[in-house]
């Protein structure tokens, strides 16, 4: 393993670590004695994942990942968080045992999981995936969130805040007079 600090080729492992699906090693390099963490995890045998338009291409946790840090940008949502939802989507495709998968498949696992992470992330990430092709089904989509759901998790920040929902009903009250 390459040092990270001065680019040395050798290090021992000071520590190891099982971790979720993978191991944790703490290493420490021969030439500077600087300590790093690397991290190694199990790699499944890949499967293709099919697009709308009909074309195969291999499964890649990277865009999966890359994905759902757009829909989450600037959300309170950590990297572990973001890190654990693809760790489920992943363990979830394989589980399913199939050579092939559809992306609708893989897409409908994303929003079921950023439903119940962030639901700004969810509907930035439904805006795209469901291609809402004008204002009213984007509304339906938020009316389905916000009546039909329930609460959201406490962890959550709200769709509108509050002090936006007061000042909303005052402007259009002051509109119909």
């Amino acid at each position: 393993m390459k040092c990270p600090y001065c680019g040395f080729q050798d290090s021992k492992v000071v520590d190891s670590r099982g971790v979720d699906d993978g191991i944790r090693r703490r290493r420490q390099c021969l030439h500077c004695d600087a300590r790093f963490t690397t991290y190694e995890r199990f790699h499944a045998d890949s499967f293709m994942v099919i697009k709308k338009d009909g074309r195969r291409e291999e499964f890649s946790r990277d865009k999966l990942t890359s994905g759902i840090r757009k829909a989450c940008a600037k959300r309170p949502v950590s990297n572990d968080d973001i890190e654990q939802v693809v760790d489920k989507i992943e363990a979830a495709l394989h589980h399913l045992g199939r050579v092939e998968v559809s992306s609708s498949t893989v897409g409908e696992m994303v929003i079921e999981h950023l439903k119940e992470l962030d639901r700004i992330a969810y509907i930035r990430f439904a805006s795209v995936y469901r291609e809402f092709t004008d204002i009213d089904s984007f509304r339906r989509e938020l009316d389905a969130l916000t009546h039909g759901q329930g609460k959201a998790p406490a962890t959550q920040l709200p769709l509108i805040p509050e002090e936006g929902l007061v000042s909303s009903a005052r402007r259009s009250r002051k509109g119909t007079g």
